[in-house]
């Protein structure tokens, strides 16, 4: 909990309070030897006094703290004066109480040391007591640095002790290195080396850093002040669109002084979408209110146009004057450098003076170039007719005013004809509220729903027809196919009598089985031919002699595969005759040739595959 460490400065001390003197080695023995003895002046003296306090202590520990910064060294607050200069060496006395008696180290050995001093430390660690000394000793001796709150003594020759502030720890931090003895004993344990040191604590940290959360928060609390302080205020808010403030922004736009804030409100009605048939009369009136401050801009524009004009005119005499006097300068330098006054200047006068007629030259030329620039300009503006000495410009000006009337009277007796056009249009606005049609909003949206169901219907009609059409194709196509079905069925008919009559023929004959053989082939290739027939005209013919090519190729690879094979088997040995054709183009060629290759399934589930087979001379095996 607590712990002892190194580390603390000289102690400095003023030697006006002190009553004996220990810088003689000869004082300082006899007052060890005579340890009963009571110095003069010394009977009920503070034990330590104000002035006493750590080198280089750092006064924002009590700042941080909260506490109040108080330096005991600073003269004029009611304690003793500046300590001497640092070269005067540390002097420390003898301290009588009245159950003990503390005598200083000796000055020759080096200061007592420290442990780093803890944030927010008010206790101390005071160690090499006596062992006959007692709470009430320790806090006789103590209780002079300042207020104590808790002493906690061990059962061995130490105790801490809580302070009530920071800087009554640097005064007990004075008393480390002294010899305690109690009375007037010569017993052992009746004597002790004091050691006092800083101790870190608990209550002592969390209380630290209770006033550094303090702190952050005012200091938090001052910057928020300082940027709200800092901050732009935010532009007042726009109120909402009413007939009466409509009526108070009319009057605003009237007036000069108002007219920058209530063209803002005036502007965000419009973007709100305030404008509607009922209000357009009076958005009219405050448009027209604001087109009129035009001319009054317009005006205060030509004023400062004027002033310009005026700046520019006291400009360029000023600057006329002071061409002027650098012409004169010019001429001074250029008069000395003859030779009549250049022999009798040094030579280090006539580098000077050389030097400075160079840059008044330079100064003079820059000048000069600027008026003519500036005189330029001015000719530039004039026309050829106006010029300064024509009489005829102030006809011209009073001419161009009358004009700028006229066309001003003409604007307004146009604002006026226009506000009565919209006063009339409010009127009838109000006559067709009372008692004439009207149409709504709700009116303009039902017509929007029926306007929408109408061209929904007409695009479900159109669907209907082209669902129609498609029907009486399939239709068209369903009976193609069943009159080429009964066509087929009437022909085997007709060809199964024949084969009858011709077999009952050859029985009567008596004709050989050979005959027999010629009419079934005969029949078959009729079928065929008839078959064939048909599926041409179901199926396109071939399109190039490449198709022609492949499909050669495909029935005698297929034939020799009389289980078939799959797309890409097919695939993969008709891309080593052509490395361009795909799969798909292979597999659309088969599909358009139905009564030369059908596709099989083989196979059950995760084996299933799809095959093509070579099946033209299916038809006349089985026939």
């Amino acid at each position: 909990f607590f712990a002892a460490a190194d580390g603390l400065g000289s102690i400095a001390i003023d030697t006006t309070q002190l009553n004996m003197s220990v810088t003689d080695p000869t004082a300082w023995a006899t007052a060890m030897n005579n340890l009963g003895m009571v110095p003069v002046g010394l009977a009920g003296q503070q034990l330590v006094t104000d002035s006493i306090c750590v080198p280089g202590f750092d006064p924002s520990l009590s700042m941080m703290t909260g506490i109040t910064p108080i330096n005991p060294m600073i003269p004029g607050m009611g304690l003793v004066p500046p300590p001497p200069p640092t070269d005067v060496p540390v002097v420390k006395e003898i301290i009588h109480c009245k159950s003990c008696t503390l005598f200083p180290p000796n000055p020759n050995l080096p200061p007592p040391s420290t442990r780093e001093r803890p944030p927010g430390c008010k206790t101390v660690f005071v160690g090499g007591l006596p062992e006959n000394a007692t709470e009430e000793i320790i806090q006789e001796v103590f209780e002079q640095c300042g207020d104590i709150t808790a002493i906690r003594k061990s059962k061995k020759n130490f105790c801490h002790i809580r302070f009530a502030e920071e800087f009554m720890v640097d005064k007990a931090i004075y008393l480390s290195g002294y010899r305690m003895r109690l009375g007037s004993s010569t017993d052992k344990k009746d004597s002790g080396r004091l050691h006092v040191d800083f101790a870190q604590a608990r209550d002592d940290f969390y209380e630290w850093e209770c006033k550094q959360r303090m702190l952050a928060r005012e200091e938090r609390h001052r910057r928020k002040m300082e940027e709200d302080r800092l901050r732009p205020p935010s532009p007042p808010a726009i109120m909402h669109y009413s007939e009466h403030e409509a009526a108070l922004l009319a009057e605003k736009l009237k007036d000069d002084s108002k007219f920058s804030e209530a063209i803002t409100v005036l502007l965000t009605w419009i973007e709100r979408g305030e404008v509607n048939r009922r209000s357009a009369n009076q958005f009219y009136s405050m448009v027209q209110s604001a087109n009129s401050h035009v001319r009054r801009l317009m005006n205060e524009k030509a004023a400062h146009e004027q002033e310009m004009e005026q700046a520019k005119e006291s400009f360029k005499n000023a600057l006329t004057g002071i061409l002027t006097q650098f012409e004169q300068i010019v001429a001074v330098f250029n008069a000395s450098t003859r030779q009549k006054a250049w022999d009798h200047f040094s030579k280090a006068q006539r580098k000077n003076i050389d030097i400075w007629r160079k840059h008044s030259e330079e100064l003079r030329n820059a000048h000069s170039e600027q008026l003519m620039g500036i005189r330029r300009e001015e000719e530039m503006e004039m026309s050829d007719d106006d010029s300064g000495d024509n009489p005829s410009k102030k006809l011209r000006v009073d001419d161009s005013a009358l004009a700028a009337q006229a066309y001003a009277l003409k604007e307004e007796n146009d604002s006026l004809r226009w506000q009565l056009d919209a006063y009339r249009n409010e009127v009838e606005l109000l006559k067709q509220e009372k008692g004439q049609l009207f149409r709504t909003e709700e009116s303009l949206t039902k017509d929007q729903q029926l306007q929408f169901l109408q061209q929904t219907m007409q695009g479900m009609q159109q669907q209907l027809l082209s669902i129609q059409e498609e029907l009486n194709n399939k239709k068209s196509e369903l009976e193609h196919a069943k009159e080429e079905q009964t066509h087929t069925q009437a022909m085997l008919k007709v060809l199964q009598e024949q084969l009858k009559s011709a077999k009952e023929l050859a029985e009567i004959n008596g004709h050989d089985e050979s005959q027999a053989n010629e009419i079934n082939v005969l029949t078959v290739a009729l079928v065929n031919q008839d078959r064939e027939k048909n599926s041409e005209k179901r199926s396109p013919g071939l399109k190039s002699e490449k198709e022609a090519l492949l499909i050669g190729i495909i029935s005698t690879f297929l034939h020799v595969h009389p289980f078939g094979a799959n797309i890409e088997y097919l695939w993969s040995y008709m891309q080593q005759l052509d490395s361009r054709i795909s799969a798909n183009e292979i597999e659309m060629l088969l599909m358009r040739l139905p009564r030369m290759f059908k596709q099989e399934f083989t196979g059950v589930g995760a084996t299933l595959e799809k095959r093509w087979k070579f099946c033209a001379f299916e038809g006349i095996k089985t026939i």
